[in-house]
């Protein structure tokens, strides 16, 4: 007996759908090149290069091209916040 059009049966292992990752679900990050994120931080994209040569941000290569996932920069400008000190 067959459960879905994907040819599992019950129970059993689940086959991905096409373009859909097995590990997240269909759940693709949304990446952005380093135009985007130059834009959103609102800096030159030679910086944003510099930073990529530096090892200093994450980014993904997808064959020669870099990219970023924004849920990786959001988290790596969170690291990257500097706390408020009061004055006394």
């Amino acid at each position: 007996m067959v459960d879905d059009a994907r040819g599992a049966a019950p129970g059993g292992p689940r086959v991905a759908a096409r373009g859909e990752s097995p590990g997240r679900r269909g759940k693709l990050p949304c990446l952005v090149g380093i135009a985007g994120l130059a834009e959103h931080l609102g800096t030159s994209e030679r910086h944003v290069r510099r930073l990529v040569a530096e090892r200093r941000i994450p980014f993904l290569k997808v064959g020669r091209f870099v990219r970023f996932d924004p849920d990786e920069i959001a988290g790596w400008l969170e690291r990257a916040r500097v706390p408020v000190v009061a004055r006394r």
